[in-house]
Order: structure tokens, then sequence, then C-alpha cells
């Protein structure tokens, strides 16, 4: 349980670190102290990437190429079906829920209505917070006799929602963190989170480019129709339930 919290604290300790030094050489080149996009982007890529690189070499995290020698296709292919069914049923969920502040719209507003900000949404968040969250924190928790599985499982949830640092965004980042921790858990294989992040993080960035309004709900999507709302939500989950059940027919508990 220390060595997660560390790994935690180390996380966030980049993060914001790695934003300062962004934001002072920023200003020193630009002579202004006005936050654009192309400076939130590099931030966000340039912490994504020392993430990455510090937590590979220094053995934080451990990724083997074991479980994908396995050739479990299936699995990483269910993985991203998943993915793609969660997205309507996550957002009308949401949607019923009270609402709560988006401390971070402005700066994801900015990453997803440029074509680099997938590099960091897309490309390095999903490997960078599956390389933390599940390599290292919830590695360790599984090692805590304190804690079951689902314990460290919960656990590595509420740290996934956490370093957003939007409560708009805490709720669905919990949910997905109880998913990816047991695919975690049941592979020991950091790849499966990979590929359903991955896949959640572009859909939101193609969404996003194709309705660019935040304060857009389903209603709209679908034209004031609460029936065909409802009919999106129930052809989700017969995508997203048959993607769970599959999986959990296909991963491997080592």
């Amino acid at each position: 349980m220390k060595k997660a919290i560390i790994y935690l604290i180390e996380f966030l300790a980049i993060q914001l670190i790695v934003g300062f030094i962004v934001s002072m050489v920023w200003q020193l080149i630009t002579k202004s102290e006005d936050t654009t996009t192309a400076q939130i982007i590099t931030s966000t890529v340039a912490a994504g990437v020392v993430t990455i690189v510090l937590f590979l070499v220094a053995r934080w995290a451990e990724v083997s190429p074991n479980w994908i020698r396995t050739r479990p296709w299936m699995v990483l292919t269910w993985s991203v079906i998943a993915a793609l069914g969660a997205l309507i049923p996550s957002a009308w969920l949401q949607e019923q829920m009270p609402e709560l502040p988006n401390l971070m719209e402005n700066e994801f507003d900015m990453i997803l209505s440029n074509r680099w900000g997938y590099l960091a949404i897309g490309l390095l968040a999903p490997l960078s917070e599956e390389i933390v969250l599940r390599g290292a924190i919830l590695k360790e928790l599984l090692k805590s006799p304190k804690l079951s599985p689902w314990g460290a499982i919960v656990i590595s949830a509420l740290f996934f929602a956490l370093i957003h640092f939007n409560p708009a965004q805490m709720p669905h980042a919990f949910i997905i963190g109880l998913l990816l921790g047991w695919m975690y858990w049941r592979t020991g294989s950091i790849l499966p989170g990979v590929a359903y992040h991955w896949a959640n993080n572009s859909m939101a960035y193609i969404i996003y480019n194709i309705y660019p309004d935040p304060d857009m709900k389903l209603i709209d999507v679908f034209k004031g129709s609460q029936q065909h709302v409802l009919m999106a939500v129930g052809f989700s989950l017969l995508i997203l339930v048959p993607a769970i059940y599959q999986l959990n027919m296909w991963m491997k508990r080592d």
C-alpha cells in the first residue's frame, strides 16, 4: 500500500513539475503569460513521455512481453468492443447524476479541438496512465495481504478518478477504473487496459470534433427523442454486456 501511494504522488509530481517547466520555458520564448493550446498540448505530451520513461527505466512498473506472446487477439478485440459499447450508457448515466464542476473544460476543449491533441489524449494518456495506475499502483495493491483483489481494484479505481483533477470526469473514470483493474488482475498485463483506454479516448476525441458543444446531451444528438436515447442505450448494452462476458471467457489469470 505504501509503495502504491508513493507511485501516485510521483505521478502527480511529474504532472505538476513538467507543467511548471513547460509554462516557464513558454513564457521565456513567447514573452507572454497567456495559456495557449500549443502550450497545454506540449505540457501534456511532455508529462506523458516523462512518466512513461521514468516508470519504465526505474522499473516501478513491470512491462513484460510474455502475455502478448500468447497471441491474445480476442482479448484485445473484445476490449475495444467493450469500450465502444460503454460510450452511450456511460454518457446517459452521467446525465442522470447531479452536475459536478467541470474544472478542466477549457483545457480539454483546447486539446480535443487540435489535431495534435490526439497525441496527448488518444495515445500517450492511455499508455502512461495504464503503466502507472495498473502496471505500478494496482500491481502493488494486489500484493497487499490486507486487501482482497477487488479491494485493491476499488482503491486503484479511486486513484484513477482522482488523477483526472476534474469532478465532472471522476464518476466515469471510477467506473472505467474498475473495469480496467479487473482486466489487469485477470491477465497480469496492462495491454487490455491500454486497448480499452485507447478506444475510449479516441472516440471521445472523434465525438468532440463531430459535436464540439460541451453542453450537448444525448437527447440533442437524437433530435429530442427520449425513446431514441433509450433505444441507443439498450443497443449499446447489447454490445457491452456480451463483450464483458467474452472478456471473462478469454482472459486468463496467471
